[in-house]
C-alpha cells in the first residue's frame, strides 16, 4: 500500500506515531477479515453486505491513511 511513501510509512512506524499505527493496524485486519470471508464459501454467500460494509470501511480508513501522510510529507 502506498509504495511510493515507503520510507515516511516506516518512520512513522519507527517513530511510534500511535495515530498511524492504528489506522495502518485497522486497515490490515479488516483485509485480513475480508479475505477470510471471502474465502470461505458458506460466508462469501451468506455475509456478502457484511463483506461489502467491510470493504467501504476499509477503503475509507485507507483514505485517511493517504491523507495522514500527505499532511506528514
Amino acid at each position: 500500500m502506498f509504495p511510493e511513501h515507503r520510507e515516511l510509512i516506516t518512520k512513522l512506524k519507527t517513530e511510534n506515531d500511535l495515530h498511524f499505527i492504528k489506522l495502518f493496524d485497522e486497515h490490515n485486519e479488516l483485509d485480513e477479515e475480508i479475505t477470510n470471508l471471502e474465502n470461505d464459501p458458506v460466508a462469501a454467500n451468506s455475509r456478502s453486505d457484511e463483506i461489502e460494509g467491510l470493504k467501504r470501511k476499509k477503503l475509507a480508513l485507507k483514505d485517511e491513511l493517504y491523507q495522514y501522510l500527505l499532511s506528514k510529507a
